[in-house]
């Protein structure tokens, strides 16, 4: 088993739910975070930036890096899921720009039902 963790923009999250339901991977935590990736060196990679975001994006790099409201999803999958999990947050994100998110996948020694008791994959 493994856990899927995936940071996205805050407006993505419905668009990720659903693709990954339509894709058979329904079952999934939600929970608001704040962070930020690496501070911007440099100044001209801001015109690879949608509008949406510039301002912010420029506001953090000349403050010091503001922390940026994000969602945090998590889906724990069989392992031969994984690369499709993976692939469909990627294809429901991806828009080319900075920020768009990162995804970490961490395996998952046990999973234990609290009202069954039951463990492992049937336990997902």
């Amino acid at each position: 088993m493994k856990e899927v963790i995936a940071i996205v923009r805050m407006n993505k999250v419905g668009k990720t739910r659903l693709a990954l339901a339509d894709a058979g991977f329904c079952r999934l935590t939600a929970t608001k975070v704040m962070g930020r990736g690496k501070l911007l060196k440099d100044l001209s990679l801001l015109v690879k930036v949608n509008d949406e975001n510039r301002d912010m994006m420029l506001e953090s790099m000349l403050k010091g890096g503001r922390l940026i409201p994000k969602r945090m999803l998590t889906v724990l999958v069989n392992d031969e899921d994984v690369r499709k999990v993976v692939d469909t947050i990627i294809s429901a994100n991806k828009e080319g720009h900075i920020g768009d998110g990162k995804i970490f996948v961490l395996p998952i020694l046990d999973v234990v039902r609290v009202r069954t008791g039951e463990r492992g994959e049937d336990a997902i």
